[in-house]
Formats: structure tokens, sequence, C-alpha cells
């Protein structure tokens, strides 16, 4: 079963809950507004996320939104996974020892000011994606299934291409695109049920 980051949110009566509030204590002080994202508290500056302060299994962290942009004099921040994330990083603490008010702030001063300054990760425009020959036919033939497919937003459209395309044989294609017909026809995404 895929755990989403929201399964790995800790609930607020988590290990964490001493050192969380003393990381919303430093953030505070900073001026940032504070707001409720994704069932976490984000801190904003002009409408923009700066920082979240998250709770997690092992660990608690700061999450800082464009954080590719800080310079990390320090050597604290991480990308949140190898290769995927672009923009957000994190700085991870164990204990309520690692936390450092006064480079926390440093950090925090930077992220504003990159902010200020307009730095913000634009993603890159992906390459149209190929729709794979068995789709392609098997919607010529079912003339349902193509309108269906064609009310899709195109990010499911994307989805179900993408799903199709990254299996290796062709049995698996044809059985993957079996399992994925009707919820085209009720018109849901590949991934609506973890959504």
């Amino acid at each position: 079963m895929r755990n989403s980051y929201k399964d790995l949110l800790m609930k607020p009566d988590n290990k964490w809950e001493e050192e969380l509030t003393q990381l919303k204590t430093i953030i505070r002080s900073t001026g940032l507004i504070e707001t409720i994202k994704w069932g976490t508290e984000v801190y904003t500056h002009n409408g923009k996320n700066v920082v979240a302060v998250v709770g997690l299994k092992n660990y608690f962290s700061l999450w800082f939104y464009n954080g590719v942009f800080l310079k990390d004099k320090h050597k604290v921040l991480v990308s949140a996974k190898d290769g995927n994330t672009k923009a957000l990083r994190h700085w991870q603490f164990s204990t309520k020892n690692d936390i450092n008010e006064k480079l926390i702030k440093e950090y925090i001063r930077e992220a504003v000011k990159n902010e200020d300054e307009g730095r913000v990760w634009k993603p890159q425009k992906k390459a149209a994606v190929e729709i794979p020959d068995l789709l392609v036919s098997t919607l010529k033939k079912n003339k349902t299934m193509k309108a269906a497919f064609e009310k899709l937003t195109p990010g499911k459209q994307k989805e179900y291409i993408e799903h199709i395309n990254s299996a290796k044989r062709e049995e698996t294609k044809k059985e993957r695109l079996e399992k994925m017909t009707p919820l085209i026809l009720e018109g849901k995404g590949l991934n609506d049920k973890y959504k």
C-alpha cells in the first residue's frame, strides 16, 4: 500500500510536540504568516509559501519551498526525494538540541529575501508524452471510450498514457488497458482513489 504525504505526518499528539512548538515559535517571531495547507502549518510571505513545520515518524523538520535557492552555508538542507524534487529542501532534526534559533532565522531571512527578489522555481515543461499505439487503436475502435478519454483532464489522460508506456511487455500493456477501461468510461483518473 502506498503512503501519502498525509500518512507520513504524525498526529498533533506526536512525540515531537515540544520540538515543533519551539520551531513554530521561532518562525512566528520572523513575521511570517501562519496558515494550514495539506494538513500542516505553512508559513507564508506575501501569500507565497516559504517554510513548513513537519513532524514525521523518525524526525521533525523545516521544509523550505524554494530551498533550492538557499546558499546552505551550513550544509543542513537535503532534497526531499533524490532527483524527483526540484525546489523543495528540508532540514531534519532528531532532538531538541539540534534546534539552533539563530541559524534557523538566518535561513528564513534568506528564503524571504529570495521570495522578495522573485526567485521562484518554475517547472520546466515536459515533452509531450507519446500515446501508445495500443491505446490509439482501442480509441479508434471504441467511440464511447474515445469520447470518455477526451473528456478527461490532460493530467488524467497523461496518467493513463504513462501507465501503459511504463510497461515493458506487450501483454502487460494490454492488461493495464483492460483494467483502466472501466475507470476511463466512468470519467475517473488512474490515481483518483489516492487523492
